[in-house]
């Protein structure tokens, strides 16, 4: 069975992740993930090391498609 990869948008990163910036796009496992409703929205939790790729502008600048890790 395929893994079916989900991308979203980040909207807060933790004081000691160097390679995600707020607003920059992950893709990541959906089974890797924690959810959280925080007033009424919710919201995926992720560890830097369930991210499997990075699509941010500032790394399309420097000539790259983005940050597999």
């Amino acid at each position: 069975a395929s893994d079916v990869y989900k991308r979203q948008v980040v909207e807060a990163v933790g004081p000691n992740v160097p390679s995600v910036e707020l607003g920059d796009q992950v893709l990541f496992n959906p089974n890797d993930r924690y959810e959280v409703e925080v007033g009424g929205t919710d919201y995926i939790i992720l560890r830097e090391r369930d991210v499997h790729a990075v699509a941010a502008e500032r790394l399309e600048e420097g000539g790259s498609t983005g940050l597999y890790l």
